[in-house]
């Protein structure tokens, strides 16, 4: 086992375990800070952990600035102490409702939603009226990946009008996501995301010649926030998610990001069926389903493992190394896609200088928590 994936002591994790391994996340969650100049500079994404403990850990590193996807991600980042966060999902449905109840429950949270049509901008206006608060919002801008957002255009320009004038709404500036930007090379990535952000500061310069507040912009991903950081924009809040914790996946697709994955799936061999096959107890409910078939996760003990089976409790390898294991041997799987694998997962087995010393709920696994 590489040393920095030691654990020595495995009896009693019950596999397949998700491990988490201290002194990469720190190493991580530094490194975060070091690409950003700044930890002020930070609104990390929290969709990757889902764990209160990183929030705190960030935040003793000067991280005051929380992103999340769900209400319940943002209850768990206000309960760890974090009075500072962005929902970056346009608010339909019940959901309207729920953001003034945690309005209501932690007034001292500076709270902002994303927005991208009149239609919800209007409820939600409404509601927080009725309730007698308020709430930021930032207008959703599409870069290109097309999921979601208004693109820079007069309709764009119309969107945050309508929020500046809607009562119980604070125009709160941008949110700018740009996930389809996976180019391998930095400097083509750069120069893709540097055409659609001249649009943005363009759209930002035109509302605040109008008068029209733009605070901040929430900007990026984990592919792109080292080429924001590099811009000089006190507006501009970087968006990083994955890196604090990283896969196999983002490694191959940024190989100018240099953050070793910090968390593997502790599997146990169940069977060998053939000479050339062992099977693992690492099934498609334990490791992120997302990539293709065969290509969920690495093995780095046994690089030519290949994945020919997989089904929700089994994971079948076939190598020429089978005859080393034997039932209830250990490997350690790097799984492709972290963010989903996390959520699959009630807790995370806490792992420094190779000792078991913590377990920590996965507490935003779940969709809702009281709100």
């Amino acid at each position: 086992m590489d040393a920095k994936y030691q654990i020595d002591d495995t009896s009693g994790i019950i596999t397949p375990a998700l491990v988490v391994f201290r002194e990469l996340l720190d190493n991580n969650i530094r490194h975060i800070i070091e690409i950003a100049g700044d930890a002020s500079r930070l609104r990390p994404h929290c969709k990757t952990h889902k764990t209160a403990e990183v929030v705190r850990l960030q935040a003793e590193q000067g991280i005051t600035k929380q992103k999340c996807a769900t209400f319940a991600e943002a209850e768990m980042v206000a309960e760890a102490g974090c009075r500072d966060i962005c929902l970056a999902y346009n608010l339909v449905g019940p959901n309207i409702a729920r953001a003034v109840a945690f309005r209501q429950k932690y007034p001292d949270v500076t709270f902002s939603v994303t927005a991208d049509h009149e239609i919800p901008i209007a409820a939600l206006g409404h509601a927080m009226t009725e309730a007698g608060t308020t709430i930021e919002v930032l207008l959703d801008v599409d870069t290109g990946q097309h999921r979601t957002g208004v693109t820079c255009c007069e309709r764009a320009e119309r969107l945050y009008q309508l929020i500046a004038e809607t009562d119980g709404l604070i125009p709160g500036g941008f949110h700018v996501y740009d996930g389809h930007q996976h180019q391998q090379s930095h400097e083509e990535r750069k120069a893709a995301i540097d055409v659609e952000w001249a649009k943005v500061i363009e759209l930002r310069d035109k509302l605040v010649a109008a008068g029209l507040p733009v605070p901040r912009i929430v900007a990026g991903g984990t592919g792109s926030f080292p080429v924001y950081a590099t811009k000089d924009d006190p507006t501009i809040e970087l968006s990083p998610g994955t890196c604090v914790y990283n896969d196999a996946g983002y490694s191959a697709a940024f190989p100018d990001l240099k953050f070793p994955p910090a968390t593997g799936v502790l599997t146990r061999v169940i069977s060998r069926p053939t000479e050339n096959r062992i099977t693992l107890d690492l099934g498609y409910k334990a490791v992120a389903s997302d990539p293709p078939a065969g290509k969920r996760c690495t093995f780095p003990e046994l690089p030519d493992a290949v994945a020919v089976l997989q089904n929700e409790e089994h994971l079948v390898l076939e190598t020429d190394r089978a005859g080393d294991f034997q039932p209830g041997d250990e490997l350690l799987a790097i799984p492709t896609h972290i963010c989903p694998t996390s959520a699959m997962h009630k807790e995370i087995v806490v792992v420094s200088g190779g000792k078991v010393v913590d377990h920590w709920d996965i507490v935003a696994r779940d969709r809702q928590l009281t709100i």
